[in-house]
């Protein structure tokens, strides 16, 4: 079978014997010595749901993940999964597991002894272990290769296997440390789509740490944007890329331009923002009359070769970049240099050119609360 066979084509193993748990944090804090790692966080991931704690080196996401694990232990606050208190509770005493980033194989075990190794050494049988362990390889579609070692699989290959060996156990709560960053650009498109799949499938809890903005939008149910030990912001993929809550977030979910308008009128949930010339209406989220900073997505500018001063803002053409599917632009302009990025066109505008820059309003331009 293919190292990429979708997990669609092959056969549904049975849901998991054991119901998926929630996992709650109440006002939790870790700290080593004087530094606070993590500082009182509280969130809850609901049972059967992906939750990406997602932000940049240092923001505290892999401390979070292993306090779930029992990897660390809380300095202050409680740590529950489903009705069950574990703060104090050792990685052994609590039903989770874990992939780790580095995958953490045996080197000297072949695939099947690797997935297998758990129930081993959790007194299961020799043979019900095995029998297990080739259950869990074939929904992943490792089976024929259960007798290599890992040294003898692909990048793609070795990740399955580490995340077979941590559902052979079945666990309530399924933890994902940065499971796609040692893979080329590709491959972590096409193994992210099956972890998303095979965790609906199997209606798994799942808690997966990234840095990568893209993999936790494609994934998630939910992301956890963090920044400086404690939490940004929590919601759905599109309500963080829609609704950012602050210049942070809305600067970390994917590319924005951080521009300056007047909020100059409201009129129910809607306002008017005057940016130079141009007017937007668009919703004021509770923000005041006044300046405001505004998140523009780079694909909600929009650029014409024959301006009309009426209607966009006058701009000149930096720099143009082809990327295949798309083009990437650095204009100048009035409200600062802003990046911009048009989709399904053929020929780039040659740099030096004159453009009118308006904006698609009804994608990607946000109003920034308490910027």
């Amino acid at each position: 079978m293919n190292q990429m066979t979708s997990l669609s084509s092959l056969s549904r193993s049975p849901a998991s014997k054991k119901q998926a748990a929630s996992v709650e944090f109440r006002n939790v804090t870790k700290r080593y010595g004087s530094v606070t790692a993590v500082d009182s966080v509280s969130f809850t991931i609901e049972p059967g749901q992906l939750v990406t704690l997602l932000g940049p080196s240092g923001c505290g996401k892999t401390t979070t993940l292993r306090m779930i694990a029992g990897l660390e232990m809380a300095s202050e606050g409680q740590i529950l999964i489903g009705d069950r208190d574990v703060t104090h509770l050792s990685a052994a005493d609590r039903d989770v597991s874990m992939v780790f980033q580095s995958y953490a194989l045996f080197p000297h075990m072949s695939v099947l002894e690797n997935v297998a190794y758990g129930p081993s050494v959790q007194g299961v049988s020799k043979k019900d272990a095995i029998a297990m362990a080739m259950e869990k390889l074939e929904l992943i579609g490792l089976k024929g290769l259960e007798k290599r070692a890992p040294s003898e699989l692909s990048g793609g290959q070795q990740q399955r296997v580490a995340v077979a060996r941590a559902l052979v156990l079945e666990p309530q709560v399924l933890l994902f440390d940065e499971p796609l960053s040692n893979l080329d650009a590709k491959l972590r498109r096409r193994v992210r789509e099956d972890i998303r799949e095979l965790q609906q499938s199997l209606n798994l809890t799942v808690a997966y740490v990234t840095h990568d903005q893209e993999e936790a939008l494609a994934v998630s149910d939910r992301i956890i944007v963090m920044s400086n030990a404690r939490i940004a912001q929590t919601g759905s993929p599109r309500e963080l890329y829609e609704e950012p809550a602050d210049l942070f977030v809305a600067d970390f979910i994917g590319d924005a331009n951080i521009v300056t308008g007047e909020l100059t009128d409201l009129s129910g949930a809607q306002g008017s923002v005057r940016i130079g010339n141009l007017h937007l209406q668009l919703p004021h989220r509770g923000v005041s009359q006044g300046a405001v900073k505004l998140a523009v997505r780079p694909d909600a500018i929009m650029l014409d070769e024959a301006p009309s001063s009426a209607t966009a803002l006058a701009g000149t053409v930096r720099k143009a970049s082809y990327l295949g599917t798309q083009i990437e632009y650095e204009v100048e302009s009035p409200i600062g240099n802003l990046f911009v990025v048009q989709y399904g066109r053929k020929e780039a505008i040659a740099p030096g050119t004159p453009v009118g820059v308006s904006f698609a309003t009804q994608r990607g331009v946000a109003i920034v609360p308490g910027a």
